[in-house]
């Protein structure tokens, strides 16, 4: 099973709370933890393991809706920095774009976010309340429709 295409499915439901927009390519939600304020995924609506098994057309129309969905993020957030990450290691392997809002000093030590233990990263105090969920959706929601 899929874990992307089970997250997919929910936003298709109205099941997803962490559901932004809907795009061409994907669905951009935020993640269900949020230790980086405003981390942001895009999630391919191909199930795919690789870019490059994406038809030329729609493989160019996805990385440009990622970098306008990475703009968004950077805009709505005012992160220091933006971290990109395309991973697919497990859980099915279908394509999502990790999107990280770095802030100076947000980490222990300098590196990627995965340093971090499990327990840090997935602490329950990092779920947003509906309160904050709503605001930080409609701020990306917001940007993303200035840029489309």
């Amino acid at each position: 099973m899929c874990g992307v295409c089970d997250r997919i499915q929910e936003t298709l439901e109205g099941k997803n709370r962490y559901f932004v927009k809907e795009l061409a390519t994907g669905y951009v939600v935020l993640g269900d933890y949020q230790r980086f304020k405003g981390y942001t995924l895009f999630l391919c609506k191909v199930h795919a393991t690789e870019i490059h098994f994406l038809e030329k057309d729609f493989r160019e129309k996805f990385l440009n809706e990622m970098s306008l969905v990475a703009e968004a993020t950077y805009n709505a957030f005012k992160p220091d920095k933006l971290n990109y990450e395309l991973l697919g290691q497990g859980d099915g392997v279908h394509m999502h774009w990790h999107l990280f809002p770095r802030r100076a000093g947000d980490t222990p030590n300098p590196g990627p976010v995965w340093k971090l233990s499990k327990e840090e990263m997935y602490s329950e105090k990092y779920i947003p309340s509906d309160e904050e969920l709503e605001e930080m959706k409609k701020s990306l929601r917001t940007e993303l429709e200035k840029l489309l």
